[in-house]
């Protein structure tokens, strides 16, 4: 929103489309719960989710999600614009057909292609301050879209065992892991690439571009180094969760630097 800006947007906009994102991902995540209670059962990592334990009812669950996503559609398309609500609203749509019914529990690509839906976000704060699309929030995306595989992947090497449990065939359950690890570099140096090629198709300057390149280089030794004791059979789940750790960070200094970028030079000129 900041880079849509050129500047600090007005507050009440920033709070109105992040309560709007809130409910729609909020909806989204709740309604996965009611899709997933079976194999959210079988998986240590989900076990304690209110459904399984059941502390609710599917159908209470479902009149919660559907009311979220009612809320966030009406809340962004009155505060904020009907662009940046029809987005949002898509952006559960496909998380829920395309990622959780379709993609989830038959393909190995689940994760690559469910990932768009966590990269919609984006899109919805640009919407939210320009009421339109271009090349910066496409490559914003892109950037999301690409950061998601390896990301979710480390995280899934340590958590393995739980899918295998619930029949997922998360990458890590049924590649080796090296072939794993060979997709994560691959990914990675696509990130870092598509991070560079913000730089100037949103107009930003050194600040960014620095910062892109350090967290860049940081994440490349990260992945390679999994890669390569992947190779030699010493890689582990610990080693894997740093990856995922670093992944959490990058992303979050990275924006920081793209709005750091705008607000220094603007305080500068």
């Amino acid at each position: 929103m900041v880079v849509a800006q050129r500047g600090v947007p007005p507050i009440w906009l920033m709070v109105a489309t992040l309560a709007g994102g809130a409910l729609a991902a909020g909806g989204a995540n709740a309604i996965n719960m009611v899709v997933d209670r079976d194999i959210d059962r079988l998986m240590n990592r989900t076990k304690n989710r209110p459904l399984v334990t059941g502390a609710m009812t599917p159908a209470a669950a479902l009149v919660f999600a559907l009311a979220l996503e009612v809320a966030a559609f009406v809340e962004l398309w009155l505060a904020v614009n009907l662009l940046s609500a029809v987005l949002a609203i898509s952006a559960t749509l496909f998380y829920v057909f395309v990622y959780t019914l379709w993609l989830k529990r038959r393909s190995t690509q689940n994760i690559v292609i469910g990932g768009a839906a966590g990269a919609v976000p984006v899109l919805v704060g640009w919407a939210a301050v320009t009421n339109s699309l271009s090349w910066a929030p496409v490559v914003l995306f892109a950037i999301i879209f690409i950061w998601t595989p390896p990301h979710f992947w480390s995280l899934a090497v340590r958590y393995k065992e739980d899918y295998r449990a619930a029949d997922v065939p998360m990458l890590p359950v049924v590649a080796s892991m090296r072939r794993t690890t060979t997709e994560i570099v691959y990914y990675t140096v696509a990130l870092v690439a598509v991070s560079f090629l913000f730089g100037p198709v949103a107009h930003l300057g050194w600040i960014y571009m620095i910062t892109a390149a350090v967290l860049g280089a940081g994440f490349l030794y990260l992945v390679t180094r999994l890669w390569g004791l992947a190779q030699s059979d010493k890689a582990t789940g610990r080693e894997a969760m740093r990856v995922f750790g670093y992944s959490i960070t990058y992303l979050t200094v990275l924006f920081v630097a793209m709005a750091g970028d705008v607000l220094i030079r603007n305080h500068i000129h």
